[in-house]
């Protein structure tokens, strides 16, 4: 079983930057799309960032675009996602998810994702 363990997160001021590491086991991380996704209470996991197997194909939400940047080390069996400019409507706990069986897709939907990590609570105060 593939297991995913998110790091990095904690309490920040709103403008302040954070980052995410997402450590993987298992021989197929570096042929896997990675995610991001968050939730919120009371909201509905939403898709943040994924990328693809090599690093060069990458998927942002619109409200990330600009000030998030996700990014991957295969050699590390780690992904990270660097939070720049946050917001308090960025607070979430925040997940990392593998895809390893839909080759060349940089998915936005989680149920796309098979393995999950237990999440990271990013929590930014005004």
């Amino acid at each position: 079983q593939v297991q995913l363990v998110e790091s990095g997160g904690g309490l920040v001021q709103a403008g302040g930057s954070l980052r995410l590491s997402c450590a993987a086991s298992g021989r197929t991380f570096s042929t896997s799309t990675m995610g991001w996704f968050r939730q919120a209470p009371g909201k509905e996991r939403e898709f943040v960032a994924a990328i693809n197997w090599s690093g060069r194909s990458t998927n942002y939400a619109d409200s990330v675009k600009g000030r998030f940047t996700i990014s991957r080390d295969n050699a590390k069996n780690t992904m990270y996602l660097l939070m720049n400019s946050l917001e308090p409507e960025d607070t979430a706990v925040y997940s990392c998810a593998a895809d390893p069986r839909h080759f060349g897709v940089v998915s936005t939907t989680p149920r796309t994702y098979d393995y999950w990590g237990q999440g990271t609570q990013v929590t930014v105060s005004t």
